[in-house]
C-alpha cells in the first residue's frame, strides 16, 4: 500500500527547499518521487503564502492549503529493485543493454515501469556503485550519528558494580568535527537528548541527520522509504532539519562516522581505560576535555585540525540554533470526562479542554515544561505543565458559556454577593469561607447559603445567619434548619441574641454556687 505524506513531511520539503537545497536533492533525501516534489513546490507558490508561514501553520492548515499526495509505491518499487539487484553484476557483461533488460522486467512483472523510468531508476540505484570514489562533501550539509559498539563503564560506589553505558559519536563529514557523549542507553530519549547536544556543540542546524537504523530512530526499516520516529521528526522540524537514516547493511553511507568512532576508540577510551568515574556527569566532563583535543589535533595531509577547518569553512554554513532546546516528547492517551477536563495520568493533574471535546478520545503529548492535548492529531489545547498534584488546569476560553461563570468565583465574588442581604448574612458567608481548608470547597456552600433569599426573603436570612453565628454553626445545612423551623422568628433583633440572663425567676429560697463549698 502506497504512503502518504503527512504535515511532518511538507515542512520538512519546505526547510530543505528554504536551506538551499534542489527538488532533487529533496527527493533524494526524503526518499520522496520527484514528482512529488515538484507539485508540492508548485502548490506551495501558488498559494500565494509564504513559506516561513507555512511552517507555522499546524496540521489541519496544512491539509486544508494542500491535498494529500501519496509516494511511490512500495510494492511496485520494490519489485523493481530486487530485479536490479539479480542484475547488478550483469552489467560488467560485454553486450549489456537496459533495453533488454527492461524487456525481461516486462515480462516477470505484473505492473512494469517504462522503459524511461527503468533507466531512470536504473541510474539512480547505481550511480554510486560503479566503482570507489572519494566522496565531496558540503558543508554544512549533514550531521552522522552513531553509536559506538563499546562500552564505557560507571562504578557503584557502595557495592563497586560496575554498569555499561552508552557512547555517542556524531561527526560533520566536511571538517570532520567530532562530538561524543556518554549516555545510559540507546532509547529515543537519549538519543534526542545526544542529537541535541550535538547541535549545541557545533553551535548550528545542518541540511540532514544521517542516522542508523536504530530502533529508536526508525519505526520501519527500508531501503527506500524508512519510516522515522515520531519523536525524532518532531525534533528535526524543532531544528529546521530533517532526518535520513542510512540504507540498513549499508555502513558506507556514513562511513565517516564509522570511522570516527574508531578514532574515538583511539582517542578517547583508551586514556580513559584506567580512570574510575561514578556518574554520567563526571564522564562526560572528562570525555569533553579530551574532545578538545581530539578536534585540536593536525591532520597529516591537511596541516589544520577538524576545529579549525570547522571554525573556517563550515560554521558559517550552519543554520542557527532555534531559541529553545527541543524537549523530549512522551505520549500518552486521556478521555475528555463530563467536566471538559483530561486526566493527565502521569503527573496526576486535570487540564481542560474545548468543551466540544467532551466524550473524545484523545492524546497527550508532554515535555517537563508543557502539556500539549491532541485530538485527531489537531492540537485542541496547550497547558504548562504543573507539579501540584490533583490540581484543575483551565484556561476560561475552554468552559461552555454556563460554566465560565464558575471561574469568576472567590472570596469577594461571595462577599459582594451577600452584602444586599445583610451584614450577618456578609459576615457568615466570610466565616464560612475562611473556615475551608481550601477555598473552593466553600463556595458551593456559600452560593446555597445566599440563594436561600429567594424561598425565605432577605430578612429572615439575615437573621438566621446571625442566630448561626452566635451558635458558631458555620454550615449551609444549619442556616436551612434554622429556616425551616422557624427558629429565626424566636428572636426580633440581635440584642436577644447576646442577651445572657438567666432564665430563672430571682427567690430567696434558690441557693447559689456558694451553698456548695
Amino acid at each position: 500500500m502506497a504512503n502518504k505524506l503527512d504535515p511532518m513531511d511538507l515542512k520538512q520539503i519546505i526547510n530543505l527547499h528554504l536551506a538551499g537545497e534542489s527538488n532533487r536533492g529533496i527527493s533524494d533525501m526524503l526518499g520522496i518521487s520527484r514528482k512529488t516534489v515538484n507539485a508540492y513546490m508548485k502548490l506551495f507558490h501558488a498559494s500565494e503564502v509564504p513559506l516561513k508561514e507555512l511552517l507555522a501553520l499546524d496540521a489541519a492548515s496544512l491539509r486544508e492549503l494542500f491535498p494529500i499526495k501519496t509516494t511511490i509505491n512500495n510494492a511496485r518499487y520494490d519489485r523493481l529493485m530486487r530485479y536490479f539487484d539479480k542484475t547488478k553484476l550483469a552489467r560488467y557483461a560485454p553486450g549489456f543493454t537496459l533495453q533488454y533488460h527492461h524487456l525481461e522486467y516486462q515480462q516477470i512483472d505484473p505492473e512494469p515501469y517504462s522503459y524511461t523510468q527503468f533507466c531512470l531508476h536504473f541510474n539512480r540505484r547505481f550511480k554510486q556503485l560503479s566503482g570507489s570514489m572519494k566522496l565531496e562533501h558540503k558543508a554544512g550539509d549533514q550531521l552522522m550519528i552513531d553509536f559506538a559498539g563499546k562500552h564505557l563503564y560507571l562504578t557503584d560506589k557502595q557495592t563497586g558494580e560496575q554498569t555499561a553505558v552508552e557512547v555517542f559519536v556524531s561527526i560533520l563529514p566536511c571538517s570532520q568535527y567530532t562530538y561524543v557523549q556518554a549516555c545510559k542507553s540507546q532509547k529515543r530519549e537519549d538519543l534526542i537528548r545526544c542529537i541535541t547536544g550535538a547541535l549545541g556543540y557545533i553551535g548550528g542546524v545542518p541540511k540532514a541527520i544521517v542516522s542508523d537504523n536504530l530502533k529508536s530512530a526508525v519505526s520501519r526499516s527500508s531501503k527506500y522509504e524508512p519510516q522515522i520516529n515520531k519523536s525524532l521528526k518532531e525534533c528535526a522540524l524543532h531544528y529546521g532539519c530533517v532526518i535520513n537514516p542510512a540504507r540498513p547493511y549499508h555502513p558506507q553511507d556514513k562511513a565517516l562516522v564509522e570511522n570516527a568512532v574508531k578514532l574515538v576508540y583511539q582517542r578517547i577510551y583508551y586514556p580513559l581505560r584506567e580512570m574510575t568515574f561514578f556518574s554520567l556527569q563526571e564522564l562526560n566532563q572528562e570525555i569533553r576535555k579530551l574532545l578538545e583535543g581530539f578536534n585540536d589535533y593536525l591532520f597529516q595531509l591537511k596541516e589544520a585540525s577538524r576545529k579549525e577547518l570547522f571554525q573556517r569553512i563550515e560554521r558559517r554554513e550552519l543554520k542557527a540554533l532555534p531559541a529553545a532546546p527541543y524537549e523530549v516528547k512522551n505520549y500518552c492517551r486521556a478521555k475528555v470526562q463530563k467536566m471538559g477536563y483530561v486526566f493527565f495520568s502521569v503527573g496526576k493533574a486535570y487540564y481542560s479542554v474545548p468543551y466540544r471535546y467532551i466524550g473524545k478520545q484523545t492524546q497527550i503529548h508532554y515535555t517537563a515544561t508543557q502539556i500539549e492535548v491532541y485530538y485527531n492529531r489537531d492540537r485542541i489545547a496547550l497547558h504548562k505543565r504543573t507539579a501540584s498534584k490533583g490540581t484543575y488546569n483551565t484556561i476560561k476560553e475552554h468552559l461552555s458559556s454556563n460554566h465560565q461563570i464558575y471561574k469568576d468565583w472567590s472570596p469577594e465574588y461571595f462577599k459582594k454577593l451577600a452584602q444586599p442581604h445583610g451584614e450577618s448574612v456578609m459576615m457568615f458567608i466570610e466565616q464560612l469561607l475562611n473556615q475551608a481548608a481550601y477555598p473552593e470547597v466553600g463556595y458551593k456552600s456559600a452560593m446555597g447559603v445566599i440563594q436561600l433569599h429567594r424561598q425565605y426573603g432577605a430578612e429572615r436570612l439575615n437573621k438566621a445567619c446571625a442566630r448561626a453565628l452566635y451558635g458558631n454553626f458555620l454550615s449551609y445545612t444549619r442556616v436551612k434548619n434554622i429556616l425551616q423551623n422557624h427558629l429565626d422568628r424566636e428572636y426580633q433583633d440581635l440584642d436577644k441574641l447576646n442577651d445572657t440572663r438567666s432564665h430563672i425567676p430571682e427567690h430567696t429560697n434558690i441557693r447559689g454556687a456558694g451553698a456548695y463549698n
